[in-house]
């Protein structure tokens, strides 16, 4: 029995070692290729992927706009910059106390818009325009059409100045019928601050006012300006701006201001 085991694990290796059957002992070439094909297809697909996502990203960042951009080495003037209009926004959505009913100053909302009134621009060039007919002097007519020069300079530059800005005022409120006629749609520069510093100045300058009238008209732009704070309508910034462009508005109307006779003659014209 042990020398018969042997013979038979011998047949069976010269069984197997026939050609009919050397298929049988030797691995499948085709599966190994198609394995191998597979994974060189999913190694390529996986790289091509990698790659297609590569120039996708790129794409996107330079789609951007620089304002989504991370900025690594910030200049020291953007970062003032950046912090100051931090502060702008804060303190304006702070002293915002009757922009909406629900504020904390709600309750006196319409009063503080009747305030802003006074300082809008179709009642001052109304009243401008019906003095002019009643008035009958030379010197009054002279004053009253510099007047009304001034008021209308001062509505299409603040309108200019605010659609190249087109900056936003620090809550979401709609503009009224009045602020559309005088296209006073946008925040910055506010257009009352720069109207009310301009006619202060230009009463302070050409009437004759007692003391307490003159701190009194100071007062009253001073108020109608920070109004338009107080309401949500403007950043303190756009009101201080406005002061600025106000006073350099009565200054160009010095410096083009029509004599007696060219007033005189536009009034015969007209």
């Amino acid at each position: 029995m042990p020398a018969s085991q042997p013979r038979s694990r011998a047949r069976d290796r010269n069984v197997l070692n026939r050609a009919e059957f050397l298929s049988l002992n030797q691995p499948l070439k085709g599966n190994q290729e198609s394995r191998s094909s597979g994974r060189k297809q999913s190694s390529q697909a996986g790289a091509a992927g990698a790659q297609n996502s590569n120039t996708k990203e790129r794409r996107q960042s330079q789609q951007l706009p620089e304002e989504d951009c991370m900025q690594l080495n910030p200049s020291f003037k953007g970062i003032a910059f950046n912090s100051l209009l931090a502060i702008d926004i804060c303190m304006s959505k702070r002293l915002g106390v009757c922009a909406n009913r629900a504020s904390s100053w709600g309750g006196a909302r319409s009063m503080i818009n009747l305030l802003g009134i006074t300082g809008h621009g179709i009642p001052w060039i109304a009243g401008t325009l019906i003095c002019l007919v009643k008035s009958s002097t030379l010197a009054g007519q002279e004053v009253l059409m510099n007047l009304l020069l001034a008021l209308l300079l001062d509505i299409m530059i603040v309108a200019g100045l605010q659609k190249l800005a087109k900056r936003k005022g620090p809550y979401d409120i709609n503009p009224g019928l009045l602020d559309y006629l005088t296209m006073d749609t946008y925040a910055f520069p506010a257009g009352h601050a720069s109207r009310v510093a301009m006619l202060s100045k230009f009463f302070l300058n050409h009437l004759v006012l007692a003391i307490p009238l003159r701190i009194l008209l100071v007062l009253w732009a001073l108020c109608v300006g920070f109004s338009r704070v107080m309401i949500g309508r403007h950043h303190i910034t756009d009101v201080l701006s406005g002061f600025a462009f106000g006073y350099l508005q009565f200054r160009l109307v010095e410096l083009i201001w029509m004599s007696s006779n060219t007033c005189q003659m536009l009034i015969s014209i007209w």
